[in-house]
């Protein structure tokens, strides 16, 4: 993997580790954290290669994978088997995966609980490190209960986390275990949540004219990130029409990830800039693993340039040189937080500007109720000021009517699809179960 020297976060976390003192790593996104854990645990396991040795726990399915795949790697000469329990899979496979004994089981809360719960006694939690992230929120409380009952008392516990909430402060001051020590405690000492090399804007523009703007975003990025844009494919090319009825290359744009807020709103944008000629994926809970998977590889592979998601995308996932970031429904958080909103920012702009490289991020801010308040609060947050970025109206409106063309289609093959349906009949039988039993 390249790895010559360690970062801050590994050279503070992994001595203390190895010497199983429990350990509180916070460090900005791209920084190495997974590393952080994962040597100490592999370097552990070359001594005594033994059944479950650790659980790794994750707030999304595509990070489960991710750490899944960094552990392959990072233990193939020692032959580590791990296994990865995410929700979307089938059950009995993963189960018969469990009996295994593997190593490493590196899972989401929710289908873990599952496999607790029905599991007949052939495999169990021996010893324990878990990531964590978002997994200290009232959402993943009961089932972290169901799998803490379930560990052993004397657990070594990691939590690797890129902003540091008022829960894990709890944690880290609250009394040890009985026989244990309070945990080591690694602090991301910079007076910024984001890298420098991070550059921050924001648009402002009326909500029924952002698609024109985004579609002059990508299609002239800026100049910082210029370098980033590939020609396309000879596949893609005989697919989508070029714009102009000349022979300039077709440019995609720079690897670009926009975040939204609601996953037919990610079905939507996905729709319409496939319309405009550029190839996009779709990254949403309403999409089956196997879509999941399909977007993301479609995406690293730049079959497509551009990845539309929700917030399932925002946390820890890796993805080498994405140039830009645009936020096209400003991130509120959970009403009980009064800085998630922009601790989702953080993690969102995270996944740009990664290991040194540089990047862009741009936020759209339109009239709706929340977004300039939202700007204030993210730059209380991350100690920064975020530039205004001005785009030329004349040349951006050029477009509004293929723009307007393209709305309208998605729109339409969005409700011929009946979109998110079964994933409404699927609610509604849960809650039909949960009354019944």
């Amino acid at each position: 993997m390249s790895i010559r020297t360690p970062t801050p976060v590994q050279a503070f976390c992994i001595p203390p580790l190895l010497a199983g003192r429990d350990c509180i790593g916070n460090a900005k996104t791209g920084s190495g954290k997974t590393v952080a854990f994962a040597l100490p645990i592999l370097q552990k396991l070359s001594l005594d290669p033994y059944g479950i040795f650790a659980l790794v726990l994750t707030p999304t399915r595509e990070l489960a994978l991710q750490i899944g795949d960094q552990f392959a790697v990072l233990g193939v000469a020692l032959g580590i088997h791990t296994a990865v329990i995410v929700g979307g899979m089938d059950m009995l496979s993963q189960a018969l995966e469990l009996n295994n004994r593997p190593h490493i089981v590196v899972a989401t809360p929710g289908r873990l609980v599952d496999h607790l719960n029905s599991e007949s006694g052939e495999w169990n939690l021996s010893r324990v490190l878990d990531e964590a992230d978002r997994l200290l929120t009232d959402t993943f409380a009961p089932d972290l209960r169901a799998i803490f009952a379930a560990l052993p008392p004397d657990r070594q516990t990691g939590l690797f986390t890129a902003t540091i909430t008022p829960k894990i402060e709890k944690l880290s001051d609250a009394p040890p275990r009985p026989g244990k020590q309070k945990p080591v405690i690694y602090r991301d000492t910079s007076t910024v949540e984001t890298v420098d090399t991070l550059k921050q804007y924001f648009v402002i523009c009326p909500s029924h004219v952002r698609e024109v703007y985004l579609f002059y975003l990508l299609c002239h990025p800026p100049e910082s990130i210029a370098h980033l844009r590939r020609e396309a494919p000879a596949k893609v090319k005989a697919r989508w029409k070029q714009r102009d009825e000349d022979d300039t290359p077709i440019l995609f744009p720079p690897p670009t990830i926009v975040f939204v807020t609601h996953p037919r709103t990610a079905a939507y944008l996905t729709i319409l800039l496939q319309h405009l000629g550029i190839p996009a994926a779709a990254l949403h809970s309403y999409l089956s693993q196997r879509d999941r998977l399909s977007s993301l590889h479609s995406f690293r592979s730049s079959v497509s340039p551009v990845l539309v998601c929700t917030d399932v995308a925002s946390r820890g996932l890796d993805i080498e040189d994405v140039g830009m970031v645009i936020n096209w429904d400003m991130p509120m958080g959970n009403e009980d937080e009064d800085e998630g909103g922009a601790e989702d920012y953080v993690h969102r702009v995270g996944r740009t500007a990664r290991m040194g490289r540089g990047g862009v991020a741009v936020s759209f801010v339109t009239e709706r109720k929340g977004d300039t308040v939202m700007v204030e609060k993210i730059e209380q947050r991350i100690k920064t000021r975020l530039e205004e970025m001005e785009l030329p109206e004349a040349k951006v409106l050029i477009e509004l009517n293929k723009v307007s063309v393209a709305k309208r289609t998605a729109k339409l093959n969005l409700e011929n699809s009946n979109f998110g349906e079964r994933q409404r009949i699927n609610r509604k039988k849960g809650k039909n179960m949960s009354k019944q039993s």
